[in-house]
């Protein structure tokens, strides 16, 4: 499985920006694609995942703020962060997995290789 990222950058408090992460490779079994992130000095941080299903998860930190979104017939998940803050600032890290419901089975994680964000104050 392949995970290639876009869309980081330098943006001002206040503003917005849009990751993409698209995969491919043997992706078939891969139900779960999301974001973690990971500032200087700090442990890597779950951001936003979404299932196959649609169904999203948000840190507290970010709710309200940022939007995962799913293409499936793209195998691209996207990340809307919007009223970015400079605490915001970090390696974003895109991240798939299998997931068996109903079950504590989790596949192998695969990551991409981060895209920079910087948010300026």
């Amino acid at each position: 499985v392949q995970l290639v990222e876009s869309g980081g950058g330098l943006v001002q408090a206040g503003g917005s920006l849009r990751l993409s992460c698209a995969a491919s490779g043997s992706i078939f079994r891969i139900n779960s694609m999301g974001w973690y992130r990971q500032a200087p000095g700090k442990q890597r941080e779950l951001v936003a995942t979404i299932t196959s299903g649609g169904s999203p998860i948000y840190a507290d930190s970010v709710k309200g703020r940022f939007t995962i979104a799913r293409d499936n017939a793209k195998n691209t998940v996207y990340l809307q962060m919007n009223s970015l803050k400079p605490e915001d600032t970090a390696v974003y890290y895109c991240n798939a997995y299998e997931y068996i419901s109903g079950s504590s089975y989790r596949g192998p994680d695969y990551w991409g290789q981060g895209t920079q964000v910087t948010v300026s104050s």
